[in-house]
């Protein structure tokens, strides 16, 4: 007998793994059900019915060769017996107990095996077929993989991402115009539940009225939930597709099956024969009996018959859906699965084909529901989980909270900086009151259609972050967008749509070019950029790329910043008629190039951070006119040639951190000269020509030697700002206060005892702008100190 907790075990399987069990799986599964209740329904008739009866034969022994049960038997009805023969002795009525004893005894010496156990056989061979058809869920080596695959399809399946995803696509593609009939026409309605999507279709008298479906809001929850989602079905696909062992582990079990089933079959033909109505049966019990002979009834063999020839039908049929599985094994391409169908019905073209074990239990899913599989390729999109990025993005950045994140820059737009996202919040482009958009590290962005709506976009900053725009878009800041950054790895990088911005003023790029491309330093033409006025460039360029001449017409300002790799080439920077200021930074120069000097309106240099050793090309300034400031800082400049004096027209001239020991005297004939700065050198003394400086306003030596300062110094009565710290000064003298426009001070890091009273004279000075130590500042008359503090 079987208990009622074991059949239910193997009746019932866990509901979660019917997704992965077929048509034939399903059938073979109610089959084995009807096999175990007809085994289970032999059991009981065996346990509650008596099993046999016999009578004693009567037959003479000379008729012995006829079967004395034979006459039992029905018209038409023959039954091979056995050889029976009376023997003599005491002849008496049996009892009750005699025959019960008899019937024991026949049951079990003459009745055959088969027809015996007939139901236990039944019920244990039932028993394996369901093991066979489980084993695969219950094996260590493929149930684990099974229950969290189940376990994440379940979750993709009930998602509301899922939903929201497939009708949002559905939505897209049911867009269009309405249509109208003369005679009828329909309404869809699609709505999506748990289970799939189902239509409607009402008919209408006059018109199309076609509603897309309803897509709820994700809450953060949820959407935090679908995130989760995406990284276990990457890493799952990345675990399952690496073997085969549930590909293979199936066809050794149903290979099993086959087997079995052959085995069940063949004997089950063999000894369905033995199951017989009537059986004699001799035993030597004439000394309690009287007799040796018996006819004997098996009540239950009509029964056991016909429960037979069910039971082999039913397993000729578990034995056909076995093979069509063998076939369907051998002749599909299971290790492979294509989402074509899908990718064609959504829209979604990045889902990707998947293979191995993945790939089978997919096709398993598509002979349980087909939509199973649909709905868990939303997850394999890379694009339906960058649009679940982009939902929790704008849930976490309202526009309120950029609102907020508003700063005014150093050229004083309104500017919104966003960094390290990971991606482009469309809340950005609710915030109209934008100038400037600085986009620094946030991947791949795609602006949408919304960038319209930031209508005073002026300046815009893609930092590490490329991004595509749109055709729509790239009409919208062709001639809106003023100024441009971007930076990236390789300048190859750069977007196209930059090169055609025709109302661009300023285009600054940073990025490497690639090895192979960096002595020909070539950019995208800049034909476009008909109002370009400042181009930047931080690049390993090994020449002035030849684009640049494409702007010469118009360009004002060039930044080259090499970061230290050689610039060679520089002939076509003569091509800049119009240039005004010019940046050769980092270029590893050691010489001033001679294509600058036929600049003629250039106002600006700068050489920082290069090897220059010697100027003596400063002479060839005189050609640059209108040049008024140099910066020569950052090298390692010796010495300044005499004839710096032919730059009666410079105003700023930057000397800072070389190895200057001195300045020539002819500094001082540089009569225009504003601000001088030599900081940062090894200056010992500064020449008293410098007093004839009368325009100068900032004069910078901190950090070098100097053990005085000459007196003529202080005839430099427009002086603003004096830097004197961390020299060799032991005192200060008292014609400083003299220089009554004197408003900063530097003093710090030098000898001095005291500070002289008259600094009380400099009527621009304030405490502010004194640096020197506190000690010396205390040291000054009360009535100094005052005024320097009073506002």
């Amino acid at each position: 007998m079987i208990p009622v907790a074991e059949f239910k075990q193997f009746t019932e399987q866990q509901p979660a793994f019917k997704v992965l069990k077929p048509w034939w799986d399903v059938l073979a599964e109610y089959l084995t059900v009807a096999m175990l209740m007809i085994g289970v329904f032999g059991c009981t008739l065996q346990v509650t019915q008596d099993k046999i009866i016999c009578l004693p034969s009567h037959e003479p022994r000379e008729n012995l060769s006829e079967a004395p049960c034979q006459q039992l038997l029905p018209r038409g009805v023959s039954e091979p017996m056995g050889d029976l023969r009376e023997l003599s002795g005491l002849k008496n009525n049996l009892d009750l107990q005699q025959y019960s004893f008899i019937n024991q005894l026949c049951y079990e010496t003459a009745l055959h095996w088969y027809a015996k156990y007939f139901p236990y056989l039944v019920v244990i061979h039932t028993l394996i077929f369901m093991v066979c058809t489980s084993f695969w869920f219950k094996f260590p080596g493929t149930s684990s993989k099974i229950e969290h695959f189940i376990s994440i399809l379940g979750k993709c399946f009930d998602s509301p991402w899922t939903t929201r995803a497939l009708s949002e696509v559905s939505g897209e593609n049911n867009k269009g115009p309405a249509a109208t009939t003369a005679g009828r026409a329909t309404v869809t309605l699609t709505t999506t539940a748990g289970e799939g999507e189902k239509e409607k279709v009402l008919p209408e008298p006059e018109k199309v009225v076609t509603e897309p479906p309803a897509v709820t809001l994700l809450d953060k929850k949820e959407g935090e939930q679908a995130k989760a989602l995406f990284e276990k079905v990457k890493k799952f696909r990345v675990h399952v597709e690496e073997g085969d062992i549930l590909y293979t582990m199936y066809i050794r079990q149903t290979v099993l099956k086959v087997c079995k089933f052959l085995a069940i079959l063949v004997y089950n033909l063999v000894y369905v024969g033995k199951i017989s109505f009537l059986v004699a049966c001799r035993v030597e019990t004439s000394e309690v009996t009287g007799y040796a002979s018996f006819c004997c009834n098996h009540t239950k063999a009509h029964l056991f018959s016909k429960l037979a020839f069910c039971y082999i039908s039913f397993v000729c049929v578990y034995g056909i859906t076995c093979l069509y599985t063998l076939y369907w094994l051998f002749h599909r391409p299971l290790k492979e699965y294509s989402f074509r169908s899908v990718r064609e019905e959504t829209g979604m073209g990045d889902i990707p084909d998947v293979k191995n074990d993945f790939a089978f239990m997919l096709h398993l899913i598509d002979q349980y529901d087909s939509l199973y599989s649909k709905r868990f390729a939303v997850f394999l999109s890379e694009v339906s989980e960058s649009r679940l990025k982009q939902l929790n993005l704008n849930h976490e950045w309202t526009a309120e909270k950029l609102r907020q994140k508003l700063q005014r820059n150093a050229r004083g737009r309104l500017e919104l900086a966003l960094c390290m996202l990971p991606g482009l919040p469309d809340t950005v482009f609710e915030l109209s009151e934008v100038e400037a958009l600085r986009l620094e590290a946030i991947g791949d962005i795609t602006f949408p259609p919304g960038l319209s709506q930031l209508v005073h976009l002026q300046e815009l900053s893609l930092l590490h972050s490329p991004a595509r725009l749109p055709f729509s878009s790239q009409i919208f800041l062709r001639d809106r967008l003023k100024v441009i950054r971007i930076k990236c790895e390789e300048l190859r990088e750069v977007p196209l749509w930059v090169f055609g911005l025709r109302g661009l003023e300023e285009l600054h790029l940073e990025g490497l070019f690639p090895p192979e491309l960096a002595r020909a330093a070539t950019l995208e033409s800049l034909r476009e950029l008909k109002q370009l006025k400042v181009l930047s460039l931080r690049s390993n360029a090994g020449k002035v790329p030849a684009s640049v001449t494409d702007v010469a017409g118009h360009l004002q300002r060039l930044s080259l910043h090499n970061d230290g790799a050689r610039l060679l080439a520089l002939n076509s920077l003569k091509k800049l008629a119009v240039l005004r200021e010019l940046e050769l930074v980092a270029c590893r120069l050691e010489r001033i190039p001679h294509a600058v000097f036929s600049l003629g309106a250039l106002q600006e240099l700068d050489l920082r951070d290069n090897h220059l050793r010697s100027i003596e090309e400063i002479l060839s300034f005189q050609h640059c006119r209108k040049l008024l400031t140099l910066r020569l800082w950052h090298n390692q400049i010796a010495y300044v040639p005499e004839h710096v004096r032919k730059l009666r027209g410079l105003e700023q001239l930057y000397l800072s951190h070389n190895k200057l020991e001195t300045l020539p005297t002819q500094l001082g004939m540089c009569s225009s000269l504003r601000l001088l700065d030599v900081s940062h050198n090894g200056l010992h003394s500064l020449p008293a020509e410098l007093g004839l400086l009368q325009n100068l306003q900032h004069l910078a030596v901190s950090y070098n030697a100097l053990e005085f300062l000459p007196d003529e110094l202080f005839f430099c009565r427009k002086l603003r700002t004096l830097l004197l710290g961390y020299n060799h000064l032991s005192q200060l003298a008292p014609q400083v206060g003299a220089l009554r426009a004197l408003s900063r001070l530097e003093l710090k890091g030098n000898r001095l005892e005291a500070l002289p009273e008259e600094l009380g004279n400099c009527g621009g000075l304030k405490k502010s702008g004194l640096l020197v130590e506190d000690t010396l500042y205390d040291g000054l008359p009360a009535e100094v100190r005052d005024r320097m503090e009073a506002e």
